[in-house]
């Protein structure tokens, strides 16, 4: 099955890296969902475990058959873009999840599952998920590092997060020019609520849309000029957005959200 560049597909047919990958987790009698299985290398590990059931999300015409055919009934295959569709409603039990998410959209899946999550019930136990290394490096990134920025303050706002290796492109075919590395997620059982979590984006964009220059400008633009919130947060305003720790972020989100009610 030759790879689609526009689909951002690079599969995974080094076996030893897939059984590390599966044995992360407990999946005995899990409810499974796999994004971008590919070829199914993945999902055949993944069935040998004894899942109570697999979901798989494909949008590959072409990969939906040879999957049909190579899983027959064992699997549910859903023929559709990850980013359409609403994962609270895939099943009504907890998902444990696997992704090779396709490269070109990676940090978009995230951003979206993270937003969409309600504050009572979430549809996922844990995620193992593989990135690009160069995007894995920005979602585990601590504030005062040249990688912190939006993806990692709003991935950790809602989950725990763990790397658990890097992969080489030699595992993978076609090959990509790039390493890729595995992280896992937990979801956090405390955490800061907001109104409506699109602010937290919001505002992380505002800052890191100059990330060189000093807060003080977009601070004072976000807040109508009111220098309190921010001499109560003991900021300082000469500051630059990476010198920013996430809990910053995320009070600033919330008295946002304040001056705005």
């Amino acid at each position: 099955m030759r790879a689609k560049k526009s689909l951002g597909q690079n599969f995974l047919i080094d076996q030893n890296i897939i059984n590390k990958i599966v044995n992360i987790v407990n999946i005995k009698d899990k409810n499974i969902l796999e994004i971008g299985p590919g070829t199914g290398n993945l999902t055949l590990e993944i069935l040998k475990r004894k899942p109570k059931k697999i979901i798989l999300i494909e949008k590959d015409n072409n990969l939906v058959d040879l999957l049909q055919n190579k899983f027959n009934r064992s699997v549910k295959i859903i023929n559709e873009d990850v980013l359409k569709i609403n994962e609270s409603l895939l099943d009504d039990q907890i998902l444990t999840v696997f992704g090779n998410l396709p490269y070109n959209i990676s940090t978009e899946i995230l951003s979206k599952w993270i937003l969409n999550l309600n504050q009572k019930k979430i549809w996922f136990n844990c995620l193992v998920l593989m990135f690009q290394k160069e995007v894995a490096d920005r979602i585990i990134s601590k504030f005062n590092t040249k990688d912190y920025g939006r993806l990692s303050i709003l991935a950790n706002w809602r989950l725990n997060i763990k790397k658990i290796f890097d992969i080489q492109p030699s595992c993978f075919q076609p090959k990509p020019k790039i390493q890729s590395s595995v992280l896992f997620f937990e979801p956090r059982k405390n955490f800061l609520k907001f109104k409506n979590p699109k602010n937290l984006e919001k505002i992380t964009r505002a800052f890191f849309m100059h990330r060189r220059k000093m807060i003080k400008k977009t601070y004072y633009h976000l807040f109508n000029n009111n220098g309190n919130i921010a001499s109560q947060m003991g900021i300082n305003l000469n500051l630059r957005p990476q010198n920013l720790d996430f809990d910053t972020y995320y009070e600033l989100t919330r008295q946002y959200e304040y001056s705005r009610s």
